[in-house]
């Protein structure tokens, strides 16, 4: 007699284990899936009949996403085409949801300096990073067309998959090469928000870690790597090499998607990480950082920028940049057209 295991509950509000683990999917959870998968189809239906309408913004977009809920290395991606098309000639602007804001109802212009709760964690990390033309609305569409009024030539909407009111040129699909597409279902049951088959429909699939298929059937997958060898630290000074962690104990704070991605690109350095995973987008607070050891820190970038307030000289943050090869810049820009 096979005996019911009750599934455990996620720590810091991350995925349910369900989700990529084999704990049984709660009853509840395949009901909402259901009535959820009915819903997207029907949306996109809509869509492909005209009845509801894409608004295109007149210049080149790219649309950087992924099918599962979380991340999966999006932010890192789109600094990545910033730099790269910016590179080859052309005025990039990003387009974002900024998730987590204040109020999404409001349209903004986010900045180096734009305090996270206005803009949105990811925003204003990209615009740091790049100091990229950015608008933060939850209207992409409309967010993209200021930036055409802006002078950008190119838009790149950061986690646009779903947002069909947005026309696109190129769909890039982003996957977690760790935990792919976990069980396979769709929210809640699952982490997907549209199946499998929508990956196959966009110009390439990236995956973020593990391993890329080979071209298969006219479509391929390309390998991403997230490089990092550097701490910043937070109350100021001088960068300090990431490897001189290494043999030492640290606490580790990561509130992304996939915190054990963060904890283990440390762990490879030979880093005794003390592990804090947070909740995606968590506000961090003074107390969250109350560990009863006086260790080095190590955070994200995403995080690091939500935390200037209570920074010590413990804290760093962790930035990363992603690779990928040649080829793929070489297919992206002979899509778009060379500048």
């Amino acid at each position: 007699m096979k005996q019911h295991v009750t599934p455990r509950a996620s720590p810091r509000g991350q995925a349910p284990r369900y989700w990529y683990g084999d704990a049984p999917v709660p009853l509840h959870a395949r009901l909402l899936s259901a009535l959820y998968a009915g819903i997207t189809s029907l949306r996109r239906r809509l869509y492909r009949l005209h009845v509801l309408r894409s608004v295109h913004p007149g210049v080149p977009v790219v649309v950087v996403g992924n099918i599962t809920a979380g991340g999966a290395g999006k932010t890192p991606l789109t600094i990545a085409l910033v730099e790269r098309l910016r590179s080859e000639g052309w005025n990039p602007g990003v387009a974002s949801r900024g998730y987590g804001r204040d109020d999404a109802r409001v349209a903004v212009w986010v900045e180096a300096d734009t305090a996270p709760a206005i803009g949105g964690d990811e925003p204003v990390l990209i615009a740091r990073r790049t100091g990229v033309r950015l608008r933060a609305a939850r209207d992409r569409a409309a967010a993209a067309r200021e930036l055409a009024r802006a002078g950008c030539d190119v838009v790149i909407c950061d986690d646009g998959l779903q947002h069909y009111r947005l026309a696109r040129d190129v769909e890039i699909e982003v996957v977690d090469g760790r935990r792919r597409y976990g069980n396979g279902q769709l929210l809640p049951a699952g982490p997907l928000r549209e199946l499998p088959e929508r990956g196959t429909r966009c110009d390439f699939r990236v995956i973020n870690g593990g391993g890329a298929h080979p071209m298969e059937s006219g479509f391929g997958e390309w390998p991403m790597r997230l490089l990092a060898d550097r701490a910043l630290p937070l109350a100021g000074g001088r960068p300090r090499a990431l490897a001189s962690f290494a043999g030492h104990r640290v606490h580790a704070v990561a509130g992304i998607g996939d915190p054990e991605r963060f904890f283990a690109m440390l762990r490879k350095l030979d880093i005794a990480v003390v592990p804090h995973a947070f909740s995606d987008h968590h506000r961090y607070s003074a107390s969250d950082f109350e560990f009863g050891s006086r260790l080095p820190v190590l955070m994200t970038e995403k995080d690091a920028v939500k935390c200037s307030e209570f920074v010590t000289d413990l804290h760093y943050s962790v930035p990363v940049r992603a690779e990928l090869p040649e080829a793929f810049w070489i297919s992206l820009l002979d899509r778009l057209g060379r500048r």
